[in-house]
């Protein structure tokens, strides 16, 4: 985990005559390649920018958002392919947002007066890390960013079940600690700017999330934190939710980086014949759209159409003309290719789009949960309808194309109201199945863990002849070939631990996702 990022760029040459050639030979002997200081606020904006992304090919795909005929493009839509590209998550963070954040920890610790900006750095170090524990299982967390400062190079793996009660104990401790007579990151912040209270609600939010993850694996715990959480206060109001915004300059590192990978990858030539990488949104998607009349599909799905062979293709978003492509078919792009939706342009694919870190949509929705368990007072009902409609309401902030009339979801709430005197499993799934939809695009993290953890919504996996899964979505990404030959020690021991030298495969499943 060694750091790529702090380097002296300026090469010193002193050659002046009449100088003894030791004259200056101590400032000359330092390592060009040495940090000599940490700016903690640039390193909080370059971690938070190096957090906002996910792979769509795998999540988007096994989650049955997207779907795919590319053969070396289709591991989580047919399951198959060189797995070694999953490392790239795992080593990408270790050497970016992961190390960026311990490096903001220890520039600012120890100084009372940058006690904010620790409790900022805290709450981010778990949202990181929570998601790569939440793909892989065991993964270094104690050790890890320590090669600069402690000079550990080979980081000791911890156990999911160490690492959830530390983030939950660093959320809990950080949430309490701001202080509003204390400076802040203030502009540097790309989250909240700065603003305490709204970074206490994120971490409370957050530790609604964890805290739920482990409602199967150890209730009592997932009870308590959850009871915690909501005394602590949540993100109910869209206002307060966790973005980033980005806007359309020429810079890529400016632009909304799922945009920029989806344009890049697929979408930025209209009806493309085979879209380079073959990638279209899933009839699973557009039929439960469809099916629901949820609004959304007008804001979120695109057919591209024109009138005669010699104009130009325009993006449609007429209900009638939305068709998925089914998953786990296809090894060439179909005759028909060129009739499935698309992502829409003016919404999703804006380079100016906001990215949501953690939505009201969301944290009302595990209100929602929390309630049907018994854990929280408030109506189940009047969350789940809250959540529902802030899950609408939040692709206005795409930009006019993306603003749903409130009669319109009116109507969808009607049409799908929630089932008050159904049976826990079925509100469980109306829950779910409302975060699988509302988190489309936006968090496949997130709805890839409350999949595994709730079962819901009941997706239907594919089994394409020679895939790596046994015809089952997989529960895990694995760890590639660098980290397994540069940390093998180490590595092998997390494996053994966690089931077996067989562990690191797409079926096991980390600490939390039990049957």
């Amino acid at each position: 985990m060694k750091n790529h990022f702090f380097r002296n760029t300026a090469i010193v040459l002193i050659m002046l005559f009449g100088i003894s050639c030791d004259k200056g030979f101590e400032e000359l002997n330092v390592n060009p390649n040495a940090a000599t200081s940490v700016v903690p606020e640039f390193l909080l904006t370059k971690a938070q920018l190096s957090s906002a992304r996910y792979d769509y090919f795998m999540l988007g795909g096994a989650m049955q958002h997207m779907a795919n005929y590319n053969i070396g493009q289709a591991q989580g839509d047919k399951y198959v392919g060189n797995l070694g590209w999953q490392s790239n998550l795992f080593e990408n963070f270790y050497i970016n947002e992961g190390l960026e954040i311990e490096e903001v920890i220890r520039s600012v610790s120890g100084n009372g007066d940058l006690v904010n900006k620790l409790a900022v750095a805290r709450i981010w170090r778990a949202f990181v890390y929570h998601r790569i524990t939440d793909m892989y299982g065991d993964i270094p967390y104690k050790e890890a960013g320590k090669g600069s400062s402690d000079k550990i190079y080979k980081p000791k793996y911890d156990k999911q079940s160490d690492i959830y009660s530390d983030m939950l104990k660093e959320l809990d401790e950080a949430a309490k600690s701001f202080n509003t007579t204390k400076p802040t990151f203030g502009s540097a912040d790309l989250v909240y700017s700065g603003n305490i209270p709204k970074w206490q609600k994120f971490a409370y939010s957050l530790m609604l999330r964890l805290a739920m993850r482990l409602s199967k694996i150890d209730p009592a715990m997932s009870e308590s934190w959850v009871k915690k959480a909501i005394a602590g206060g949540v993100i109910i109001n869209d206002s307060d939710m966790a973005t980033i915004q980005y806007v359309e300059g020429g810079q890529i590192s400016n632009r909304n980086p799922i945009a920029q990978g989806l344009m890049e990858a697929d979408y930025n030539t209209p009806q493309a014949v085979d879209n380079r990488l073959g990638g279209k949104l899933s009839k699973t998607l557009i039929d439960h759209l469809k099916n629901t009349k949820d609004p959304r599909l007008n804001a979120l799905a695109v057919v591209w159409v024109r009138a005669s062979p010699t104009t130009a293709f325009v993006a449609d978003t007429a209900t009638a003309l939305q068709s998925g492509m089914q998953n786990g078919v296809w090894d060439a792009a179909p005759a028909n290719f060129g009739t499935y939706s698309e992502p829409n342009p003016n919404t999703l694919l804006r380079y100016n789009a906001p990215m949501f870190m953690f939505t009201a949509s969301e944290s009302n929705l595990l209100l929602a949960e929390a309630a049907i368990r018994g854990w929280y007072s408030g109506s189940a009902e009047d969350s789940f309808n809250r959540g529902v409609r802030s899950g609408i309401q939040q692709w206005g902030l795409y930009g006019p194309a993306g603003v749903i009339a409130n009669n319109r979801i009116d109507a969808y709430l009607k049409l799908n109201a929630f089932k008050a005197a159904g049976t826990f499993n079925e509100k469980l799934e109306q829950i779910s199945t409302q975060k699988w939809v509302g988190l489309c695009f936006i968090d496949e993290y997130e709805v890839f863990s409350t999949w595994r953890r709730t079962g819901y919504p009941a997706l239907i996996p594919t089994n394409y002849p020679g895939n790596l899964s046994g015809g089952t979505i997989p529960r895990r990404m694995v760890i590639g070939p660098n980290e397994q030959n540069s940390n093998s020690e180490n590595f092998i021991a997390a494996m053994t631990r966690q089931g077996g030298a067989n562990y690191n495969i797409l079926t096991n499943r980390v600490w939390w996702d039990v049957k």
